[in-house]
């Protein structure tokens, strides 16, 4: 298991990349949070997702004008989530398959560009069983850039 690699934000020490990526099954080119900062479990938490010319996608979306595809703004707000679901549910739930069953009112502000770091603000609405319903707010400098209101539900691989 990794360790932390910064200090505690509320009782809780940072999530780095290589402990995300053991709470998740994503993987590059598809992981799209860098880092969890904050995480109150139950709760809410905050990801990152650093902005890279590098990204995929910015290859055929747009080359004349990259832009993040706003699907994969609402994805990283899913990811985040799983890493939310895990530190609610604890440590047998680390891997397991989250699957999107709705996206509601999503709506993109702005767009999202290389070199921009993303903050990835996720509140838990509620949750039955094994289905979850999230709120999730994509910030860059503090400015809102994406919302959208998703649930997924979780299985067992």
């Amino acid at each position: 298991m990794s360790e932390a690699v910064s200090e505690p934000v509320g009782g809780y020490p940072d999530i780095d990349v290589m402990r995300v990526m053991e709470l998740i099954p994503h993987r590059y080119p598809f992981l799209l949070v860098d880092k969890v900062i904050q995480i109150e479990p139950n709760v809410g938490c905050i990801g990152i997702k650093n902005v890279s010319i590098n990204e995929p996608f910015f290859a055929g979306h747009f080359p004349q004008r990259p832009v993040m595809p706003g699907v994969l703004i609402v994805e990283s707000m899913a990811q985040t989530a799983g890493c939310l679901v895990v530190a609610t549910l604890g440590p047998e739930s680390e891997g397991k398959l989250v699957y999107f069953m709705t996206v509601e009112n999503a709506r993109f502000r702005r767009p999202v560009v290389p070199g921009d770091r993303m903050e990835v603000h996720v509140k838990k609405l509620r949750n039955r069983g094994n289905v979850w319903k999230f709120e999730g707010q994509a910030k860059v400098d503090g400015t809102l850039v994406a919302e959208a209101t998703y649930s997924a539900m979780i299985l067992d691989s």
